[in-house]
């Protein structure tokens, strides 16, 4: 049998993946690489960027619901499958557009989730590969339900591709999926509920800035269920049924249309990772300082199936990726060192978050100070009659630096950045506060934060 023969063999062809066969390529590495799925990853097709096409028309029509009787007459409708539509000019030429730009690279490229042989053999498309270096860039995929009717559940990926928005929809997690999810079809016109196991939306995120969201998603319509498991889905004659456990009782919501937003796990099933020597843990494939593989170190892995402990984000992903292209290019030398990484929610009003929250700072011991407002009065907030804004700050008392930093906001997304500016440079709140930025304008706000 043949063996085809590689420097670099990469494992997906999302963000991570095709920037780290990219690089090698171009050093003169003969590099190939697969995916199980279309050429481009989640962000592109099924992520990031078509949800911002999605929450750019309901920001359009929040803020005439906004501006009505102030200059706005009357708050459009929204044509959701000429929304799709409008999607798909983002996402359809994805595939095609990636897989040129391979070829043109010179990377060989295969349809196929691989399978390792030993740990620099794969099996792919009915051929045997040997590769020096093999980096895993497969991302993540909705963790599964294991419970009775889970095959009615959609995940995101199907929400994406609504011809019709259905009248009703019940979201199984109010994390990031489930709340932009969940506010994209609640401004369309849909009943939303959303049943969550935790006693809030959004865990890791200060707890009393999301307070202001979810009241903010309630006006909007959005029904919560919290403290609640979920232990089957029931087919009904149009509608779904969900059972789920609260206060040791078993009680139910019905829609139309069931969504698993509950979270998202490593995607290696179907690597078989144990005959490659390739250590796995439940963030997925174990790795060094240098996103090097534990146990076999002609394996990289970068992304959000690395368990690095960055966060699951396009931005460390692609981070990563540079990492682990220059420890393959130029032997391990670069280190994963991560500066502080922005989060945001892209709801209505979004969520932004970067650095310690209230609670971490406590158990990390720091002497700090908390500033926490509700500023809807401010003129950022009040010339578009914005009800909802608010942020809280910590600052380290000795230092005078900026620990961590969390906004609800329309334009947050666009602050926190400025924040990543102020702790990636260290700057105290006494050099922010000096500065002078454009007015009126959200970001200016900032120096009245700290």
């Amino acid at each position: 049998m043949t063996i085809k023969e590689y420097d670099v063999f990469v494992i997906g062809t999302g963000t991570a993946g095709k920037s780290v066969a990219f690089e090698c390529a171009a050093e003169g590495m003969k590099v190939a690489i697969a995916d199980n799925r279309e050429f481009g990853g989640t962000c592109s097709q099924r992520g990031c960027d078509p949800k911002k096409v999605l929450v750019g028309i309901t920001h359009a029509m929040q803020l005439a619901v906004n501006l009505k009787g102030k200059g706005i007459d009357s708050v459009p409708n929204i044509d959701w499958a000429a929304l799709q539509k409008y999607k798909a000019t983002f996402t359809d030429s994805v595939p095609a557009s990636t897989e040129k730009k391979l070829k043109e690279a010179g990377i060989e490229m295969f349809h196929q989730s691989p399978k390792f042989l030993d740990e620099n053999t794969l099996s792919v498309e009915g051929k045997t590969i040997r590769a020096k270096k093999i980096v895993i860039a497969t991302g993540q995929k909705p963790m599964e339900l294991k419970i009775p009717g889970r095959e009615y559940l959609k995940v995101s990926d199907d929400f994406f591709e609504l011809e019709e928005l259905p009248e009703s929809i019940v979201f199984v997690g109010a994390g990031y999926i489930g709340m932009e999810f969940a506010h994209i079809a609640a401004r369309c016109g849909a009943k939303v509920t959303v049943v969550e196991f935790g006693d809030r939306p959004l865990a890791p995120f200060e707890a009393d800035i999301v307070s202001h969201l979810t009241k903010a998603s309630e006006a909007l319509g959005i029904e919560f269920i919290f403290n609640a498991r979920v232990s089957a889905v029931e087919k009904l004659q149009k509608n779904y049924r969900v059972s789920f456990e609260k206060n040791s009782k078993i009680e139910t919501v019905t829609a139309r249309m069931i969504f698993n937003t509950a979270g998202r796990v490593p995607s290696i099933d179907d690597l078989d990772l144990e005959i490659g020597n390739v250590a796995f843990e439940k963030n997925g494939v174990s790795v060094n300082e240098f996103l090097q593989n534990t146990t076999n170190k002609n394996v990289y892995a970068c992304g959000d199936v690395s368990a690095s402990g960055a966060l699951p984000l396009t931005p460390t992903s692609s981070q990563e990726a540079r990492i682990v292209s220059l420890n393959i290019r130029k032997g391990n030398h670069t280190r994963m060192d991560f500066p502080p990484v922005p989060s945001v929610v892209f709801t209505i009003p979004q969520v932004a978050s970067i650095g310690l929250t209230e609670e971490e700072a406590k158990k990390k011991g720091y002497d700090f100070v908390v500033e926490y407002k509700s500023v809807p009065k401010w003129f950022s907030a009040k010339h578009i009659n914005e009800k909802v804004y608010a942020y809280k700050t910590i600052v380290d008392k000795k230092r005078n630096i900026v620990l961590g930093a969390h906004i609800i906001a329309s334009e947050a997304g666009e602050m926190i950045n400025l924040f990543v500016l102020a702790m990636c440079g260290k700057l105290t709140t006494e050099a922010i506060k000096a500065m002078i930025f454009a007015y009126p304008t959200w970001g200016n706000d900032i120096k009245g934060m700290v």
